[in-house]
């Protein structure tokens, strides 16, 4: 759907910008406080105090202002990751201080980070290219970081994916605390295990 910034939103009080914007905080709260079951159209709308209607046809449907949380969602976690990047250090030193920023992250807003994995998209629609943006952005900057440990573009790629699977199991049996159940220990101690041992490998095998 195409944003367009001049558009009145409902009842003329929003652009249709501001409006999208006002309907994805109010989902997020939604789910961060009640979890993916706790997001409907009807409850959306009454908390907003439009009529669901007025959701319909600024943002869309459900699936619509599900992709618009997530890519809220993406766009935290870039600016958390670029945080966590120290141009003088190692490119090593940084893969793991990714790592670290990631577990921090889901930790901290879980709810919110599971509805990426939870909702699943009506297959073969393509991603509207404003969430395409916002997972492209934060990928890019692991694949910024393990350029010189992988030139490689493909072997890369795979990486990154490799590694987000892992840790997003990691984070989730740890959010969920069912990591303890399997090792006394830490996730954070665990994912740097992974990407260092994944790392090295890598390098190992080129």
């Amino acid at each position: 759907m195409t944003r367009g910034k001049g558009t009145a939103g409902p009842r003329g009080k929003h652009d249709r910008e501001g409006f999208t914007e006002m309907v994805a905080q109010a989902a997020e709260s939604l789910v961060r406080n009640e979890g993916f079951r706790g997001l409907g159209m009807r409850r959306l709308a009454a908390a907003i105090g439009y009529a669901p209607n007025s959701i319909y046809n600024a943002v869309g449907d459900l699936d619509q202002v599900i992709l618009r949380i997530n890519a809220r969602t993406f766009q935290r976690l870039y600016a958390t990751l670029q945080k966590a990047i120290d141009p003088q250090k190692p490119a090593g030193d940084n893969a793991l201080a990714l790592a670290d920023a990631y577990l921090v992250f889901v930790a901290a807003d879980p709810r919110v980070w599971s509805l990426v994995f939870e909702h699943v998209a009506a297959p073969d629609v393509p991603f509207p290219d404003w969430y395409s943006e916002a997972l492209a952005e934060a990928v890019g900057l692991v694949d910024q970081v393990l350029t010189p440990l992988l030139p490689d573009s493909i072997e890369r790629r795979q990486a990154v994916a490799t590694l987000w699977a892992g840790l997003h199991g990691l984070a989730s049996l740890s959010t969920s605390n069912k990591l303890g159940v399997l090792v006394p220990d830490s996730p954070r101690v665990l994912a740097r295990m992974l990407v260092g041992r994944f790392l090295g490998d890598a390098q190992a095998a080129t």
